[in-house]
């Protein structure tokens, strides 16, 4: 981890019920702690999904494709403002809109990397402005915008994160709100 703080997560039960913290890195390992999550999917006034490719340096995942932004309040922190935090850390801009979708938990293993994903996780969509982005280049190797039939053939082409599919999911029913046209 960057500097080597310890930076705690807020375990979970199934009920998303606070019940503790656990060093971030060791919740991902096998077989996995529940933890609170979140999750943004940021559209421009276009109704075009804003990607990101995540950095060469990040301990999971690296250089996939995502969704927006993603990461895991602060214990105790309330997840919209963790969405809100992270949008401005990773992306350079604020996010206006922002909307909670619903709530979807998750075990998924990454392969590349054999860490676990056991997440509680929070999804959230709003607007972000394409000409204010500033990305963090440590966070975000690329940030792409695409459209309902670019995703579709981004999708098939490369591999996602493993946490794609499953925060898609609760996303693909609001999508209209936001001008995206799913392919």
């Amino acid at each position: 981890m960057p500097g080597g703080e310890e930076i705690l997560v807020e375990t979970v039960d199934e009920q998303g019920r606070a019940v503790g913290t656990a060093e971030k890195l060791e919740a991902h390992r096998e077989p996995g702690v529940l933890h609170r999550a979140f999750s943004l999917f940021a559209f421009d006034g276009a109704g075009r999904l804003l990607l990101q490719r995540r950095a060469a340096g990040k301990y999971h995942s690296p250089l996939m494709l995502t969704n927006s932004a993603c990461g895991h309040p602060f214990p105790g922190e309330a997840p919209a403002t963790a969405v809100a935090r992270r949008a401005a850390e990773e992306l350079g801009a604020p996010v206006r809109d922002l909307t909670e979708l619903g709530i979807v938990q998750y075990h998924v293993h990454d392969d590349a990397t054999g860490l676990y994903e056991r997440e509680y996780n929070h999804v959230f969509a709003g607007l972000v402005d394409a000409e204010s982005l500033a990305h963090d280049p440590d966070e975000i190797a690329e940030i792409v915008f695409v459209t309902g039939a670019e995703l579709a053939a981004l999708r098939a082409a490369e591999p996602f994160t493993a946490w794609f599919d499953d925060v898609w999911g609760v996303t693909r029913g609001h999508l209209s709100h936001w001008g995206f046209r799913d392919a």
